[in-house]
């Protein structure tokens, strides 16, 4: 077998399978099979929904290391390292073991072609098993139904909400996209849901599975605490995963664990305020729900003119997310993301969606994130605000830039 480093097998892993996405549970769960069909853990949480996944995956592994629980989670995208998107015991992985790793599923997988995500659920599951914790919490990528983290059977699962994004694959509408995600439920087991007005369409089919589902708001209320992450929708994902935790009668957590562990949960690139003047707000937000949860955001805190830091890719609903912050914007700095991604726009591109959605809003276009957010940080003075926001890239790059 060829020897590789971690990022050589990262780029291994992007060349094999020419779909960068490919729904469907058949080729990893036959690699999965052929590992052993390991579990991650005696209890498993599985978090689906289309925005708050990383939020709620947060307050869960908080709360279960304040009751004394060891706890292992996969999450993704990354932001600065691929080895964040597997910890243990709150610490990242190392490359070692995550090369290892690829190497079992490579031995396994035989002929079978698996994407990039899919090589990271197998390794997920395969070093969480490994290193024997009480409790996995799995975040699911896309979807839910077809996505790789669904061949793992749930004792709890959670929808955090359900919106517009990647309808290409989902569907075109709430009800169909929330039909999706609610397959990760599993019969006679918890489906928690994180909002109050579920679709029609989640519902019926959590029930034909024959879930039992609890609903925000009707079968359960606010959290035994406040959650230190920013933004009042924060509430609601707090919310969710205390329902969760209480809805496992093998797992004790106590009202002071679970306040502890969302006082101490935080995420990187969720409404994070950076050091120094002006302040500067990164935001992984990328969808038409992400932009509204900022604005009300936005419209709560007392601020300065508001420089936007903005960068997309071509799959994402730019209007809607340009339609929602509107005015609240002073000065747009659209950055290219064409040169981190294929699936990347120009500045000029994000320019001429910006006249359709918002004519005249001021703008300039910059070759990419850290041009924009310079030109930003001078617009601002030290009284003004720069949002950092639109993908993981950007708010990747800011992260890295400061």
């Amino acid at each position: 077998m060829t020897t590789r480093d971690l990022a050589g097998w990262l780029q291994y892993q992007e060349r094999i399978n020419p779909r960068t996405i490919e729904l469907g549970l058949e080729r990893v769960r036959a690699v999965w099979d052929a590992m052993g069909a390991p579990r991650p853990a005696p209890t498993v949480i599985t978090v689906g929904g289309t925005n708050g996944k990383g939020s709620t995956v947060a307050f869960l592994e908080a709360m279960l290391q304040a009751a004394g629980y060891r706890v292992g989670c996969f999450t993704s995208p990354h932001l600065l390292r691929y080895n964040e998107r597997i910890r243990i015991d709150g610490e990242d992985v190392g490359d070692a073991a995550l090369v290892a790793s690829f190497e079992r599923i490579e031995a396994a997988r035989g002929d079978l072609l698996l994407t990039y995500f899919e090589f990271g659920t197998l390794a997920a599951i395969d070093l969480i098993a490994r290193s024997g914790v009480d409790v996995a919490v799995l975040e699911v990528g896309l979807g839910g139904r077809l996505d790789a983290v669904n061949i793992i059977d749930a004792d709890v699962a959670i929808v955090t909400s359900v919106d517009l994004d990647h309808q290409e694959w989902l569907g075109g509408d709430r009800d169909t996209i929330g039909r999706e995600k609610a397959f990760i439920a599993r019969a006679g087991r918890p489906l928690v849901l994180g909002e109050a007005n579920p679709p029609a369409r989640l519902l019926e089919t959590a029930t034909q599975i024959g879930a039992d589902v609890l609903i925000q708001g009707t079968h359960f209320g606010d959290a035994p605490g406040v959650p230190a992450m920013a933004g009042d929708f924060q509430r609601f994902n707090a919310a969710a995963a205390v329902a969760a935790l209480r809805a496992l009668p093998g797992l004790k957590v106590v009202d002071a664990a679970m306040a502890a562990g969302l006082a101490a949960a935080r995420v990187p690139a969720r409404l994070q305020v950076l050091s120094g003047r002006p302040a500067v707000v990164v935001d992984v937000g990328h969808n038409p729900h992400a932009a509204r949860a900022l604005a009300a955001w936005l419209d709560e805190t007392p601020r300065g003119a508001v420089q936007a830091v903005f960068g997309a890719l071509v799959d994402k609903d730019i209007d809607g997310v340009m339609n929602a912050l509107g005015p609240r914007i002073a000065h747009w700095h659209l950055a290219s993301l064409d040169g981190d991604t294929p699936r990347g726009l120009t500045a000029a591109a994000l320019a001429a969606r910006l006249a359709v959605a918002l004519p005249g809003a001021p703008h300039a276009i910059h070759a990419g994130v850290a041009e924009a957010l310079a030109a930003a940080r001078l617009a601002a003075g030290a009284d003004g605000l720069v949002l950092a926001f639109g993908s993981f890239f950007v708010a990747a790059a800011v992260l890295a830039a400061s």
